[in-house]
Order: structure tokens, then sequence, then C-alpha cells
């Protein structure tokens, strides 16, 4: 099963690296796929590549990566037991917010991962990865760690690992989101 998944991936991959769907394709260093464990529970989403992304061509591996890895490491759910994507796979201009029209064009890309991987609970890391996937008008700062079900799986957003570096005092509400996501993740069979 794992295998054929692996190979499904794959394709995904190369058909994703050689989109043209937007501009933003002519200005990627790489495609920012995703990565993790392909059986993975939990699927964490965020917006879009950064600079060390793009170079790495790994999702959440600058500042904000190395962040979000220690909150995982703390609530003992370590980075290789899950899977991490962006809702872009290519990294927008000086890490401005990605455009309508660049999260439609790449939209279809994190449907098929999800699919994929068939994660029981998706956390979306920020506002933007919220307002995509759990409801348009969602607000970080009043409904982060709140559930919601959509479809057969269970969603909730954190905030971005990159806002905690700007305010540190977000901090505490991040732990405790990210502990009640462990407890939700390890009631699943």
């Amino acid at each position: 099963m794992s295998e054929t998944v692996q190979k499904e991936l794959e394709a995904l991959f190369e058909k994703c690296d050689s989109c043209k769907g937007c501009k933003l394709s002519e200005t990627k260093t790489n495609t920012v796929f995703g990565t993790g464990n392909i059986q993975a529970k939990v699927m964490f989403v965020g917006e879009a590549p950064g600079e060390q992304e793009d170079l790495q061509g790994e999702p959440f591996v600058g500042a904000s990566g190395k962040l979000l890895d220690k909150y995982l490491a703390v609530i003992d759910m370590p980075r290789e037991s899950v899977y991490i994507a962006n809702i872009l796979k290519c990294r927008p201009p000086h890490n401005r917010d990605p455009l309508p029209e660049e999260e439609d064009a790449c939209i279809e890309f994190l449907r098929k991962q999800l699919q994929l991987i068939n994660p029981k609970i998706i956390v979306c890391l920020g506002r933007i990865a919220a307002k995509r996937l759990i409801k348009p008008d969602f607000k970080i700062t009043a409904e982060h760690g709140k559930w919601f079900e959509k479809g057969k799986y269970l969603m909730c957003a954190v905030y971005h690992p990159s806002a905690l570096l700007r305010d540190l005092s977000k901090r505490t509400e991040m732990l405790s989101d990210m502990f009640e996501i462990k407890k939700r993740a390890d009631e699943i069979q």
C-alpha cells in the first residue's frame, strides 16, 4: 500500500515540478512539494514556502520550521511521524501572501496529497491556510485551537511559527494547541 502511495506521490511531484499554472514557476529555485510520513495521521499545512524552503526544496526548514520542530518534539510527535506541506508549492517573491489565483493554481496538488496520504487530522499553520482550508472568514486569534469537521477530516489551525518568532506572547497558546493536537491524534486508531 505505502509503496503505491509513494509512487503516486512521486508522479504527482513530477507533475507539480513542471507546472506552469502561475507565474511563480518562473521565479522558484525548487518546487517545495511536501515531506514526512506518507502514512501520517496528522498533516500540517502552511501557506507557501519561504526563502530557505525554496533553496532546499523542503517545507518548514527555516527559522519557523526549526521552531515547529521544537513544538513537535515537546509533544512527542517528531517531524518524521507527520507530513508537512503548503498550499503553494513555489515561493511568492519576498515572502508576500499568496494571491488567490496562485492558490487556485496549486490547490489541486494539495488535495491529491491529502487523498493519497489520507491523514485523520489536518492542522493549518496560520491564518492564510486556515482561511483556504477551514473557512474564508477564519480569525486566527479567536479560533486557533478550535476543531472543525470537514468531510472526513478533523481540522484545526494554530499560529504560524513565523508569527511566534515575532510575538513571543503567543507561544503558550501554541503549546496548549499542540498538546491538544497530540491528544486528538493519540485517540485515533
